[in-house]
């Protein structure tokens, strides 16, 4: 009967292990997020560069 329990209720330890704290969580939202409009505008200047600025997708605001 201890077998169904314990899959059900994990230890606390092993659950904040592998949990991220929310200020974690946050800061690595906000890594993927600088992330994304590095790279966003590295293929605008590319482009522009390029002379095919026209041809880039625009990403909108979502925050």
């Amino acid at each position: 009967m201890r077998a169904p329990g314990a899959k059900a209720f994990p230890d606390a330890e092993t659950v904040l292990d592998n949990a991220l704290s929310p200020i974690e969580a946050i800061r690595a939202q906000r890594r993927r997020r600088t992330a994304a409009t590095e790279a966003a505008a590295l293929r605008r200047a590319r482009a522009e560069q390029a002379g095919t600025a026209h041809s880039v997708p625009q990403l909108g605001r979502t925050a």
